[in-house]
């Protein structure tokens, strides 16, 4: 049998257009003996097909998935220590189940891969779970990452604009935080995981907002504008495509006056 370490992959494939993985994550995608998906039920199968639509784009030639269902989630929780907790035993189950898989899906010497939407290190738990798992001592590997393009950054491409504007700050941040206001400064803000819609906290403040879902999608939608007048019409739309797709992914950048000469 085998001592030789199992080796991973975490691999960024962009906001859902296959054009959007990197040179490296071709190459990487091509080295792994093994794709880990796990899926997120019968609403987000779309997601799965997404994975299996960029692997057929960019593989030559037959490849093996290893699908497993993520283990649910409570998103119920209101408070931020109750939220924090939730996201705590879910990430515990996640990585009692990827080490599981890890274990027994890939042989001592062989590559395996995670496809993470986005890029790895902007709000997903991969390498949080990963590092958790090899801090057990269950199972050995070694690890490695490759980063890919945002939904922040297709967001800002499509909206043919920059996240920042001159010698400004960009501050990113969940939905949930919203709550608390405005940055103090001058800052441009990154909202994602929204799932409340927390914009609308906002109004009167005089921001324009620049939205999108599904980015890199053939589903992807786009709106404009000051965030009072088109508040309403997000909401409506973003109803509309929850229900017709039974999941959304959306993202929207806040700017406290539109893009001047100065930017």
């Amino acid at each position: 049998m085998s001592t030789a370490a199992r080796h991973l992959l975490v691999i960024g494939i962009g906001a859902g257009d296959p054009d959007h993985l990197t040179l490296g994550a071709v190459r990487a995608m091509r080295r792994a003996d093994v794709f880990f998906v796990l899926g997120k039920g019968r609403e987000k199968s779309a997601l799965t097909r997404l994975r299996r639509d960029v692997l057929d784009e960019h593989l030559p030639g037959p490849y093996r998935v290893v699908e497993a269902e993520d283990p649910w989630r409570d998103r119920r929780q209101a408070s931020d220590a109750g939220y924090t907790d939730a996201v705590r035993d879910w990430r515990r189950r996640r990585a009692d189940l990827c080490a599981r898989l890890i274990r027994e899906e890939l042989a001592p010497g062989q590559c395996g891969a995670f496809l993470v939407w986005g890029d790895p290190s902007l709000y997903d738990s991969t390498l949080g779970i990963l590092e958790d798992i090899g801090a057990r001592g269950e199972v050995d590997f070694t690890c490695e990452v490759v980063p890919g393009i945002s939904s922040v950054s297709a967001l800002a491409a499509r909206h043919r604009i920059t996240l920042n504007r001159v010698g400004r700050p960009v501050h990113i941040t969940p939905g949930r935080r919203l709550a608390e206001g405005l940055p103090p400064d001058d800052s441009d803000i990154v909202v994602m995981l929204d799932a409340h819609e927390s914009f609308g906290q906002l109004a009167g403040s005089g921001v324009w907002i620049h939205w999108g879902a599904y980015l890199g999608t053939p589903d992807e939608i786009l709106i404009a504008g000051p965030l009072d007048e088109v508040a309403d019409r997000i909401r409506h739309t973003r109803a509309e495509a929850r229900a017709e797709h039974g999941w959304i992914m959306d993202t929207y950048l806040l700017r406290r006056r539109p893009e001047g000469p100065d930017a």
